[in-house]
């Protein structure tokens, strides 16, 4: 039986992703707000105040039957206990770049994560890749090995965020559950460690929640700007061509990295203007090959629309 064609884009889905990864690309200015405070403790606030949005949501939707079956499952939930790991060191590494003025090279992760998840898609599931989509791989490695040439050692954040969010979207397609209901999950067994942490921060005089009413507003926003995008993805995915879904995500990394040179005023020199480059066709060879199979795949559901008789 062969798959059904992927429906056409909806306006909607469109106004959800261009929603999720807009906020995404502002984020930065946000966590540079949040810089003068460790990020292990803004990544413990970020997973405390985002239940409450997240649990609402399920609410909404009345969908908590599917977290109380899910917990009744210790394969699912050892799962969803290794994702949790990985979206926790994503955002540590995350938070961490921003702070201490790395956020081009974060830029430059997320530019190169797309690449990554379908060469783990190669290596790990058999998927093959086209021509095209080789040679934007190459392109891209070349890059990362010509930023390590300059600096004698690998782009650290670059390299964490690529491994950290690819291997946990890959895991995710594994969990058998609703994007939201996942994410729920996800910050429901993060939750005791990040409270238990918070609490001996605060007995040690170290914390920052309830010392000044910006860093606490800033702190507890940490839940609204970590779940909304997260859910306007969900929902966005669920109905966008995946071509579409693989282009519009570069306009995350777009925006941030503009806000790193124009705003935070970080160097871009050296390698990185070779790099990035690179970088930019290698993402433009590879979103030529995305809307050449969606071509493909459109003309062959013609097609068999046209032979099918009467």
């Amino acid at each position: 039986m062969e798959p059904a064609p992927q429906p056409a884009d909806s306006p909607k889905g469109f106004l959800f992703a261009l929603g999720a990864y807009g906020l995404w690309g502002v984020l930065p200015l946000y966590m540079k707000a949040l810089a003068h405070i460790p990020p292990q403790e803004v990544i413990a606030h970020r997973v405390i105040w985002s239940l409450p949005i997240a649990g609402a949501v399920l609410l909404a939707q009345r969908r908590t039957d599917d977290i109380r079956a899910a917990i009744a499952r210790p394969r699912l939930l050892l799962m969803a206990g290794l994702t949790a790991v990985l979206i926790t060191v994503n955002w540590l590494i995350y938070v961490w770049s921003i702070a201490n003025d790395r956020a081009i090279e974060a830029a430059l992760g997320y530019y190169i994560n797309p690449l990554f998840s379908v060469t783990l898609a190669a290596l790990l599931l058999g998927e093959r890749l086209t021509r095209m989509q080789i040679g934007a791989v190459l392109l891209a490695a070349a890059a990362v090995a010509i930023l390590t040439v300059e600096t004698g050692s690998l782009p650290a954040v670059a390299v964490g965020l690529t491994f950290s969010w690819g291997f946990y979207a890959f895991f995710k397609r594994s969990l058998p559950l609703g994007p939201n209901q996942g994410f729920t999950l996800e910050v429901m067994l993060l939750f005791l460690p990040a409270l238990a942490y918070l609490i001996w921060l605060q007995m040690q005089g170290a914390g920052h929640f309830g010392r000044n009413w910006q860093d606490t507003l800033l702190l507890i926003g940490c839940g609204p700007v970590t779940a909304i995008p997260l859910m306007f993805y969900a929902n966005g995915a669920k109905l966008l061509r995946l071509s579409t879904i693989g282009i519009m995500q570069y306009l995350t990394p777009t925006m941030v990295f503009f806000i790193a040179v124009l705003m935070f005023g970080e160097p871009f020199d050296g390698a990185k203007l070779i790099a990035f480059p690179m970088i930019w066709l290698a993402l433009a060879i590879y979103s030529w090959s995305l809307l050449q199979s969606a071509r493909a795949r459109r003309r062959a559901a013609r097609m068999k629309t046209a032979l099918r008789p009467e």
